[in-house]
């Protein structure tokens, strides 16, 4: 049976792509933030995935304010990086997992989710900055990919609640698929930050510390906040740590911390991680 073996939270912000992309990641400036990464890189080597399930927000890449949907999930059989201005990401073609894919989406359905099928998608720097950041820079990618992108751009956002809901309705998705599949659930975004407007560089360190303790021991407080809370705490895109809870909520109860990051500035916020083995 697919299983979810554990989840992990990190931000996707675009500078630490561009600086693994550039071969400067044990720079002075840099050193300190990578070194981090690498007890989660080691405890993937560990476990070993076969498929990651990426929950990140699309940065006007594949869809704009014209068309958005609040939850879209990719059932390709390939995803390549998106051209954001400056050319693709020098990195391998994202491989999929359309059986699982399909799978998933008929389950969600059922469970009463209203879900965007995306049978062509490419994806940006949301997605394949943690992807670097979790598995470096290899020839090709060493677990398939399923990409949901959740609107936290265009209001109405989907509530917290409902993005935690979304994720246990995945972890039942997935198990309701057949195969033998170990999936890694993966949240991205945040923390926080705004980049517009009379906050913009706003860093909320006590806010970012007290949803890294609690997306592990009490996700239900977190999703009990609303989007405004969220906006009002962390900025306006601190809001994309919603989609951690998507990732939490795909876990079981019971989950033990294996490692939490935390570095102010990461360009202009906070960069934080952490990484849940299912219990």
């Amino acid at each position: 049976m697919n299983r979810i073996i554990g989840g992990i939270g990190t931000s996707h912000v675009p500078v630490l792509g561009a600086t693994i992309d550039g071969g400067r990641t044990e720079t002075d400036e840099w050193k300190a933030l990578f070194d981090d990464y690498v007890p989660a890189q080691s405890w993937l080597s560990e476990v070993q995935p076969d498929v990651a399930i990426v929950i990140y927000n699309d940065h006007a890449s594949a869809f704009s304010l014209d068309m958005l949907p609040t939850f879209a999930v990719g059932v390709a059989a390939e995803y390549k990086p998106a051209d954001e201005g400056w050319g693709p990401r020098p990195i391998p073609t994202l491989k999929g997992d359309p059986d699982l894919s399909w799978g998933m989406v008929e389950s969600l359905v059922e469970s009463g989710f209203d879900i965007t099928v995306c049978q062509q998608l490419d994806v940006d720097h949301g997605l394949t900055v943690p992807l670097s950041i979790l598995w470096g820079q290899p020839e090709s990618w060493p677990v398939k990919v399923i990409p949901i992108a959740v609107n936290v751009i265009q209001y109405p956002l989907p509530s917290p609640q409902r993005c935690l809901a979304l994720g246990r309705a995945i972890r039942n998705a997935v198990s309701s698929v057949q195969g033998d599949s170990k999936i890694l659930m993966v949240g991205t975004g945040g923390m926080s930050h705004q980049l517009q407007g009379a906050r913009a560089g706003l860093i909320n360190t006590p806010f970012d510390r007290m949803f890294l303790d609690k997306i592990s021991s009490d996700p239900d407080s977190l999703a009990a906040m609303s989007v405004s809370d969220y906006i009002r705490e962390a900025g306006s895109e601190g809001a994309e740590l919603i989609m951690w809870l998507i990732m939490r909520g795909a876990l079981g109860p019971n989950v033990e911390k294996v490692h939490s990051a935390y570095h102010v500035p990461a360009s202009n916020t906070a960069a934080g991680m952490v990484v849940l083995a299912d219990k």
